[in-house]
């Protein structure tokens, strides 16, 4: 069982986020972590949790690091019994605000995993962008964490934008291979409605050659692919976690829970969700709707599908994309063999 916390406040808003995040409501900071506390326990009854049963948390955003450290501590302490052993336990971090401090007290209460949103190391397309951070605050960030003895750290890229070009992308990621990283996200840039990007025809770069060009250049550069979007030797647990349909809860305004054939919804308004953080929107999921899912996210990993999984009309399909080399067939799993054509293949063998 996988644990999601969002935390949806941010020092500046990016021009292309469109996640449940806010830049103007850092007043309701404190009572938001007191909420999250109480929608904990709720879900730990909800889901039967056992101790140490949870075997990867992860804290996402919005920035974490913009919430003070000792914020965290009621909640570390309520979930910490539960977390298995080993448990991999991530907080996304912005570099401008994840100072060394800040870093020193989330690993006292137990994270052992950072993933940095960097974007780039381009002074001009971080401004293009609207990030925060400087290059050099970057680097420092990340370097800062490894000399704190965080030994699993991640980054983020983003490619397809207006001002790629292959020489700047490969210059990103000569920085990004330079530091003391053993995992990588790459993602392309698209327009999301509600967001400043989105009426505009001028910031993204639609070419396939640049973007596969792209994927080519970090596999080469140490960091195999074991997911549309992210990279490296060291493989995320919580990554896999959903690929593989695990269950997993959602803690916080607009995160998402899951436990069998259900979905909840916790509140996306920060004030309707400090006001009561247990209302939730719960949807049910049919078999063939997880059917589907599993499907989609299979191919988009290299979880892959089990044989078992498939109905005789989908395996007439599977069985052209074999021929064709779009997929391939280890033992009892399938595999793709190319993630740019996930969605496009997942409905083929589906419709």
């Amino acid at each position: 069982m996988l644990a999601y916390l969002h935390i949806p406040f941010c020092d500046s808003k990016c021009h292309y986020c469109a996640f449940n995040s806010y830049e103007n409501k850092g007043a309701l900071k404190q009572n938001y972590m007191q909420s999250i506390t109480s929608q904990l326990h709720f879900e730990l009854e909800k889901f039967n949790a056992q101790k140490k049963s949870i075997t990867s948390l992860f804290i996402g955003g919005g920035t974490p690091s913009t919430v003070t450290a000792s914020w965290y501590a009621p909640f570390f302490e309520i979930i910490t019994p539960y977390l298995s052993d080993d448990a991999e336990v991530t907080s996304e971090a912005n570099p401008h605000s994840a100072t060394q401090t800040w870093i020193e007290e989330m690993q006292a209460l137990g994270i052992n995993r950072l993933s940095f949103g960097v974007q780039s190391f381009d002074a001009k397309k971080l401004a293009f962008l609207g990030r925060n951070h400087t290059p050099k605050v970057a680097r420092q960030a990340i370097e800062n964490a490894s000399a704190l003895g965080i030994k699993n750290i991640s980054l983020d890229l983003i490619y397809a934008t207006a001002l790629d070009t292959p020489h700047l992308l490969q210059e990103d990621l000569n920085i990004a291979a330079s530091l003391p990283i053993n995992h990588l996200s790459a993602y392309a840039l698209t327009l999301e409605e509600a967001t400043p990007f989105f009426t505009r025809n001028d910031v993204t770069n639609a070419s396939e050659k640049l973007a596969k060009g792209f994927v080519k250049q970090i596999i080469q550069a140490g960091f195999p692919q074991y997911e549309i979007s992210n990279f490296g030797h060291y493989q995320s647990r919580h990554n896999k976690g959903y690929w593989e349909h695990q269950n997993y809860l959602g803690i916080g305004s607009g995160a998402v829970g899951f436990l069998k054939n259900r979905r909840f919804y916790p509140q996306k308004g920060i004030e309707d969700y400090i006001q009561n953080p247990l209302i939730q929107d719960i949807e049910t999921l049919s078999a063939e709707d997880l059917h589907i899912e599993i499907i989609f996210l299979g191919l988009r990993s290299t979880i892959g599908i089990s044989l078992e999984h498939f109905t005789p009309k989908e395996m007439k399909k599977i069985t052209i994309l074999l021929e064709e080399n779009k997929l391939s067939c280890k033992g009892n799993r399938l595999f793709n063999n190319d993630y740019f054509l996930s969605d496009e293949i997942a409905l083929f063998i589906t419709q």
